[in-house]
C-alpha cells in the first residue's frame, strides 16, 4: 500500500510529528483548527492544507490525530467520517480515556476503516527528533498498515493489545511522570537550599541510579526558573484526572497522583497552567 498520510492537530507535538512524516515522503495533507497554522506548515512542506477533516480523509489512507481532549477527538472523528475511505487507518496520538478510544473505534468501523489508539511519550524533544515511544492499541493488521507512518515519528513502537490498551498504557506512563516530577522537583529544591552547584548535581546524579529523562532534560531549566512548555501542566492535570477516574472505578488508591493533581490545581489557580510540568518546582522552594 502506498501511504498518503494526513495530520490533524498541529500543536506542540503534532507539528513536529508532521515534519517527520514529511521527511519520509508520507505526508500529503494537514488540518488544524487554526487554519493559518495549517496553511503555513503546508506551504513550508509543499503539501496540501485541507479545508476540513472530511476533505483530508478523502485524500489520505492514514489519518493521524493529535489533539488535546476527549471531546476534541470525538468531534474530529465525526467530521472526518463522511470522507473516510474503506481500508484506511485512523491513528489517534492524543491522550484520552479508554472509553473515548473505543467509541472512536466503533465510529471509524462503520466506514470500513480501522482505528489505532497510539498515544506517545518522549516530549517535544522526542517529537522533533522522531524518537517517541508509541503505545498502540488495535488490530495487528491495522498496525502493520500504519507501521511506516509510526516509524517516521517513533523509535519504539509497541503493540499493547486491543483498542484501548494504548491509552491504558499511557495512564501508567502519566502516573510515573507525576511521581518523577514530584521526586525531581523536591530533590533539586533541597539541593539548592544546601548551597550546592546544581549543574554539577544534575550531571553527577544523572549518571547514577537516580538518573532519568526528566532530570536530564528539565533539571537545568527548572533551577533557572524557566518553565517553557514541553508538556503543559494543564494537560498533565487533565491526564491525571483520567487516571483518577480509572482508579476509582477499579478501587485502587493513587495517593501520589492525587497529590500531584492538588499541586497542579494550585499552580493553575495561580496562572501557571500553560507552563511545563516542571513548574511544580515553584511549590518546592
Amino acid at each position: 500500500m502506498t501511504i498518503t498520510a494526513g495530520m490533524i492537530g498541529l500543536g506542540a507535538m503534532g507539528a513536529p510529528m508532521a515534519h517527520n512524516l514529511a521527511k519520509q515522503g508520507l505526508l500529503t495533507s494537514v488540518w488544524n483548527r487554526t487554519s493559518n497554522k495549517a496553511e503555513s506548515l503546508a506551504a513550508a512542506l509543499n503539501i496540501q492544507a485541507a479545508e476540513s477533516p472530511e476533505a483530508l480523509a478523502k485524500s489520505c489512507n492514514i489519518i493521524a490525530i493529535c489533539v488535546s481532549r476527549d471531546q476534541d477527538v470525538l468531534e474530529v472523528i465525526e467530521i472526518l467520517l463522511p470522507g473516510l475511505q474503506p481500508g484506511a487507518v485512523v491513528i489517534d496520538h492524543s491522550t484520552v480515556s479508554i472509553e473515548t478510544a473505543r467509541e472512536a473505534a466503533e465510529k471509524v468501523k462503520t466506514q470500513g476503516a480501522d482505528f489505532l489508539d497510539a498515544p506517545v511519550s518522549g516530549g517535544v524533544e522526542g517529537a522533533r527528533a522522531g524518537t517517541l515511544s508509541v503505545m498502540v492499541g488495535g488490530s495487528r493488521q491495522a498496525l502493520d498498515k500504519a507501521m511506516p507512518a509510526l516509524q517516521a515519528i517513533g523509535q519504539r513502537i509497541e503493540h499493547m493489545g486491543d483498542v484501548g490498551s494504548g491509552q491504558a498504557t499511557k495512564v501508567v506512563n502519566q502516573i510515573l511522570c507525576a511521581g518523577i516530577n514530584q521526586a525531581v522537583t523536591e530533590a533539586l529544591a533541597f539541593g539548592m537550599t544546601l548551597g550546592l552547584d546544581m549543574d554539577k548535581v544534575i550531571d553527577v546524579v544523572s549518571g547514577g541510579a537516580a538518573g532519568n529523562w526528566f532530570l536530564e532534560k528539565r533539571g537545568p531549566t527548572m533551577i533557572r526558573h524557566r518553565f517553557e512548555p514541553g508538556f503543559k501542566l494543564a494537560l498533565h492535570h487533565k491526564d491525571l484526572k483520567i487516571c483518577q477516574q480509572m482508579a476509582e472505578q477499579a478501587g485502587i488508591p493513587l495517593p501520589l497522583a492525587l497529590q500531584t493533581l492538588k499541586d497542579y490545581q494550585r499552580l493553575m489557580d495561580q496562572g501557571f497552567g500553560e507552563e511545563d510540568i516542571s513548574a511544580l518546582f515553584r511549590l518546592k522552594k
